[in-house]
C-alpha cells in the first residue's frame, strides 16, 4: 500500500465544493447551446446537421485532447491544470456569444473543446486522490452532481435569455462568471494535497497507455463507457427539440423539462450509487463494477420510453428513471477504473475513458441531426436502449473473468 499522509475530513470534502463549483459551470457552458436550436436556425442560418454538428465538433475535439490532458495530469500539478483550463474555457464562453455564422460559432465549440478537456482527467484524480476507498464514491458521486446542476442551469438559462433577452448573452454571463471563479478556486487549491490518498501501486511506466492496455476490465469499462455516453448526449444533444416539436412546449419549457426531470432522479441516483458503492465495497471490491451494470439495466428500458411514450407525463416519467440508473453509473463509472489501474495512470484512465467516451458520443449528436426527419430520434432511442443491456453484459464479464486478478495485481 502506497498511501501517503492524507488530507484533514474538512478540506478534504471542502476540495469537493470547490471542484463542485468548477464543474458546474463546465457543464452550463457547453450545455447553453443546445436549448437555443431554434433560435440558431432563424437568426445564423444553421441546418438540422450543423446543430448536430454543435455536439459533434465539441466532442470529437474533446476527445482527441483527453488522452494528452490525462498524460500532463499523471506528470504536472493536477491543481495548476484544472484553474488553467476553467479560464480559458469560460474566456471561450465568453468569445462564442460574438459569433456571427455557423462557422465561427461551431469553432468556438472547438475551443471549448480544447480547454474543457484539460479539466476531467486532473478534477476527478486529485478529488478522488483526496479521499479513501472508504468514501471515495460519495465524493465523486457529490462532485458529479454539479454535471446535473449544469445541465438544468445551461438548458433552462439558454432558453430564458434566447427567449427575454438575447441569446448572445447567456455566453457572455456564463463566461464572466468562470473567469472571477478562477480566483478563489486557485487560491483554495494552493494548500491541497495532490496525493493525499494512493492506495495502489505505480506502474513506473513513461507513458500510462502502456500500463492500462494490459488491465482488461479497464479495456471492458473503455466500451462500456461510450455504450453510455452515446445514449446520454443523443439525450442531452436532441430532447429539447424532440420535446418542442412533438408537444409543442415553447423553448423554456422544453430546455427545462428535457433537464430537469432527467437531471433531478440522476442526482437521486448519483446520492444512491455513491453511498451504496462504499457500503458494498467493504463486502466485494468489485461493489464499484457491479453497480455500474445495475445502472445500465435500469436506464435500457427507461431510454426507449423517453422517445416513445404518447403522453409528456410518460415521457417525464420514463426520463426518471433512466436518471435513477444513469446516476448509480455515473457515480461508479471513472471511480470504478481506480480500483484496477495503477496509482500514477489515474488522470490518464479518465483521458481514456473521456478520449473513447466523447468520440462515440459526438456522433450521437450528429445521427440525432442528421438522421431526425428519416430514422426518428423516438427509433434512435430504442436502438440505445438495446445498446445499455449489451454493454451491461460485458461487465458482468469483466466481473467474472478478469476483476479479481486486476484488483490483486495494483493492491
Amino acid at each position: 500500500m502506497n498511501t501517503t499522509t492524507s488530507l484533514s475530513t474538512n478540506h478534504a470534502w471542502l476540495l469537493v465544493g470547490f471542484m463542485w463549483v468548477a464543474y458546474f459551470l463546465n457543464y452550463s457552458d457547453r450545455q447553453v447551446v443546445f436549448s437555443i436550436f431554434p433560435i440558431l436556425k432563424s437568426e445564423l442560418g444553421f441546418s438540422d446537421t450543423q446543430l448536430g454538428l454543435t455536439g459533434s465538433v465539441f466532442l470529437w475535439v474533446y476527445a482527441l485532447c483527453s488522452p494528452i490532458a490525462g498524460q500532463i495530469g499523471d506528470r504536472y500539478s493536477k491543481k495548476t491544470l484544472v484553474v488553467l483550463s476553467l479560464f480559458l474555457w469560460s474566456a471561450v464562453t465568453t468569445l462564442t456569444g460574438l459569433s456571427n455564422s455557423a462557422f465561427t460559432l461551431l469553432s468556438c465549440r472547438a475551443l471549448i473543446g480544447i480547454t474543457e478537456a484539460l479539466f476531467m482527467p486532473a478534477a476527478v484524480a486529485l478529488t478522488a486522490n483526496a479521499h479513501s476507498p472508504a468514501t471515495r464514491s460519495r465524493a465523486i458521486a457529490a462532485f458529479d452532481t454539479a454535471q446535473l446542476g449544469g445541465v438544468v442551469m445551461g438548458g433552462w438559462f439558454g432558453g430564458f435569455m434566447a427567449q427575454e433577452y438575447q441569446w448572445r448573452w447567456a455566453f457572455y454571463s456564463l463566461g464572466l462568471c468562470g473567469i472571477l471563479y478562477s480566483i478563489p478556486y486557485y487560491s483554495f487549491l494552493k494548500r491541497t494535497d495532490e496525493q493525499a490518498q494512493v492506495e495502489t501501486k505505480r506502474s513506473g511506466a513513461k507513458f500510462a497507455i502502456s500500463a492500462l492496455i494490459r488491465v482488461p476490465s479497464f479495456r471492458i469499462l473503455c466500451i462500456v463507457f461510450p455504450a453510455f455516453t452515446f445514449v446520454l448526449w443523443l439525450l442531452y444533444a436532441w430532447l429539447p427539440s424532440f420535446l418542442y416539436d412533438k408537444f409543442s412546449l415553447s423553448l423554456t419549457e422544453a430546455g427545462f423539462t428535457a433537464t430537469v426531470f432527467l437531471q433531478a432522479a440522476t442526482l437521486a441516483g448519483l446520492l444512491v450509487g455513491g453511498l451504496g458503492a462504499d457500503w458494498l465495497y467493504r463486502r466485494t471490491p468489485a461493489a464499484r463494477f457491479w453497480l455500474v451494470a445495475g445502472g445500465l439495466f435500469i436506464a435500457a428500458p427507461c431510454v426507449h420510453f423517453v422517445g416513445n411514450s404518447d403522453s409528456l407525463f410518460f415521457t417525464k416519467l420514463a426520463a426518471v428513471g433512466f436518471g435513477l440508473g444513469s446516476g448509480v453509473l455515473i457515480a461508479n463509472l471513472m471511480v470504478s477504473s481506480f480500483d484496477v489501474v495503477p496509482a500514477d495512470t489515474r488522470a490518464s484512465a479518465v483521458g481514456w475513458l473521456n478520449f473513447i467516451g466523447a468520440f462515440v458520443s459526438g456522433f450521437a449528436a450528429l445521427l440525432g441531426g442528421s438522421l431526425k426527419q428519416t430514422v426518428g430520434i423516438h427509433q434512435l432511442l430504442t436502438y440505445s436502449s438495446i445498446v445499455c443491456v449489451v454493454a451491461g453484459g460485458l461487465l458482468l464479464v469483466a466481473i467474472r473473468f478478469y476483476f479479481q486478478r486486476d484488483y490483486a495485481r495494483v493492491h
